[in-house]
């Protein structure tokens, strides 16, 4: 998705034109190029008689048929048959149905996921313990995102960090990719999955208490609701979004639906930052993937508007929405086919929104305009009232960026006049706090850039350009910061442009005041001819005041000294395991905001990420410190 963001723009959109006969090869291609339907298939027409009406004319709330093929068939066929499209489908044949998935997904249906996939847990194993509430309050680790965890929660430093043994390993059944953050409480491990399953396992043993089936992929991370420790009246929730712009809350404890809304109207909306919980409300990123119907000349591009939106968290309902483009979209001409050309559109936003409870507002970044003309908000910072939406400022990081997938098709109908560079915000915005009090707001850019930015006012004070940027390049999902240092990975990994600059994949730290490098770790190449290898850090990363965690594009996970960035333990993810269900599994790519957590001596790792030509992988690994 971008890649970051994972996001999908511009390296999902390479990924599409460079990577299709290379997936389709492969098996993997509803991730690494989307292919044509077959429409004169069984299923092909069962869809125009039935599906076509809503989902090619711009109904609200129903996705675009590109959109779809990023869904697995086991979650259409599960919508068709028990799920929000079952009334409309209530007049088809279950083969239809059937056929309607594979149709969409150019994937044939597999096994159902079953109850028995992996083991169900019993005695303790299956108790929610009441005694152990979150240890974060959202997916940043802190509501500012600084991703730092300290040293005597994670209980994984300098000192041991190189015993590490794999404790437990679970493989996601039906996925190709593993990019939800686990959350962790209750002895639990909440995470969701590429086909719309959201598991709750043992934290110790990796068994399954419960699983429940959203609508779609489950790309975001997984919030928990705190509570008081060893309250057992209390009744905490689990937060998250997915692939088709749901946002939903269910029940910690059964896994049983609370609610379920979806909080911005347009077909292509999607949920890719993890929704931020504070007090009573629930903050929620709005992204779109509108940029791949773009590719279409007779589509008319572009109406997306990226926004975030608050819900009580209690129901579900809205409190506010804040769009990051001012203006209605409007028909400004036709392409060379005829088809209207609208806008302005675009500037999504792919990332967790950081809070500011001293000054009551929210921090997230968007990313670039989807169709001409170019606006003032799109790459751009914000700072926004947490009660009433307002925006209080936005600094502008680079103007005139409008693009969209069709920029890198031939020919390119429906690409907007500025044609990118689409150096959008995929990673979160961070409220950092130095050892002197100086607070500043960090914005990591796919350009390669960090900003930094005075909270009051959103001035100006320092940045620094660590990458060479691109479609694929720069900062995408996440950094991380302590009181003295700023943390940045870096992809720069290859894309279907050619720049100047040459690549500069690493891991880098910054002075926080002053934006100095203190040091720099760059990764060579250890590809060694592995298929949708690629050398960079993409994924977001975490910290602690000893270590610094990097997953990256080429499958290797590293832990670096925070210190100096020399490696102290690499593992390579790509190596075959054997998990608690029985089967082996291995892991890929990493990238997406899933980074890895710490937490009490254990070390939970994601890895696969069959997206924007990424190397495929489904394994949640969990490695243990001695002694524990």
């Amino acid at each position: 998705m971008r890649r970051s963001l994972g996001l999908l723009t511009a390296a999902l959109a390479a990924a599409f034109i460079a990577h299709a006969a290379q997936a389709a090869g492969a098996g993997e291609h509803s991730s690494l190029g989307l292919t044509e339907q077959k429409k004169d298939s069984p299923g092909g027409k069962v869809y125009a008689a039935n599906c076509a009406g809503c989902h090619e004319t711009g109904v609200a709330r129903a996705p675009h048929p590109k959109m779809l093929q990023f869904m697995a068939p086991e979650s259409i066929y599960r919508a068709l048959t028990e799920g929000v499209m079952k009334p409309q489908a209530a007049r088809l044949s279950d083969l239809e149905k059937k056929q309607v998935a594979e149709y969409l997904t150019n994937r044939q249906l597999g096994a159902k996921v079953s109850e028995s996939a992996a083991p169900q847990c019993t005695g303790e194993a299956a108790r929610f313990d009441y005694g152990q509430p979150p240890s974060v309050p959202s997916w940043g680790l802190g509501y500012g995102n600084d991703r730092l965890v300290p040293s005597e929660r994670a209980g994984i430093g300098r000192a041991n960090v190189a015993s590490l043994k794999l404790k437990w390993a679970f493989a996601f059944p039906d996925a190709l990719r593993a990019r939800s953050q686990p959350g962790l409480a209750g002895g639990a491990v909440f995470v969701g999955s590429q086909n719309g399953t959201v598991f709750s396992l043992d934290r110790n043993t990796g068994c399954v208490r419960w699983m429940y089936h959203a609508s779609a992929e489950v790309r975001t991370g997984i919030v928990v609701s705190l509570w008081k420790a060893g309250d057992a009246a209390a009744k905490p929730r689990l937060y998250f979004g997915d692939l088709i712009g749901n946002v939903y809350a269910i029940d910690a404890v059964t896994g049983e639906q609370v609610w379920r809304a979806h909080p911005d109207e347009h077909p292509s909306a999607t949920i890719t930052g993890t929704p931020t919980l504070y007090g009573d409300r629930l903050y929620v990123p709005v992204s779109s993937l509108e940029v791949v119907p773009a590719t279409d000349p007779a589509y008319a591009c572009c109406t997306f508007r990226g926004s975030v939106t608050a819900l009580d968290a209690a129901t579900g309902k809205p409190v506010w929405q804040t769009h990051t483009v001012d203006e209605t979209p409007a028909v400004r001409g036709k392409n060379d086919v005829g088809t209207d050309r609208i806008g302005p559109s675009g500037a999504p936003i792919w990332n967790s929104p950081a809070i500011d409870e001293k000054r009551g507002q929210l921090y997230v970044g968007s990313g670039e305009n989807y169709s001409s003309p170019a606006t003032a908000t799109s790459d751009s910072m914000f700072a926004m009232d947490l009660k009433t939406g307002k925006k209080k400022w936005v600094y502008q990081a680079t103007s005139g960026d409008a693009w969209n997938s069709a920029c890198v098709a031939e020919p390119k109908h429906n690409c907007p006049e500025e044609n990118g560079p689409d150096f959008d915000f995929g990673a979160a915005m961070v409220l950092a706090r130095a050892d002197d009090g100086t607070e500043l707001v960090l914005g990591p850019q796919k350009s390669g850039v960090v900003h930094a930015v005075d909270p009051d006012t959103g001035k100006l004070i320092w940045k620094t350009r660590l990458g060479r940027g691109g479609l694929h390049g720069g900062v995408h999902f996440g950094i991380a910061v302590d009181n003295a240092r700023v943390f940045v990975p870096i992809s720069d990994a290859p894309d279907t442009v050619s720049y100047q600059d040459k690549p500069n994949p690493g891991l880098f730290a910054l002075d926080l005041k002053t934006g100095a490098n203190v040091w720099q770790m760059k990764l060579e190449d250890e590809c060694n001819g592995r298929e949708f290898c690629a050398v960079g850090n993409a994924a977001a990363i975490t910290a602690t005041p000893e270590l610094v965690f990097a997953g990256g594009l080429d499958g290797y996970f590293r832990v670096h000294d925070a210190a100096t960035g020399k490696i102290l333990w690499k593992l390579d993810t790509t190596q075959p395991v054997k998990t608690v269900s029985g089967v082996m599994a291995r892991g890929g790519s990493m990238d997406g905001a899933a980074a890895a957590v710490p937490d009490r001596g254990l070390l939970f790792i994601s890895s696969g990420y069959n997206f924007a030509g990424h190397m495929p992988g489904n394994v949640l690994l969990v490695y243990e410190a001695p002694g524990r």
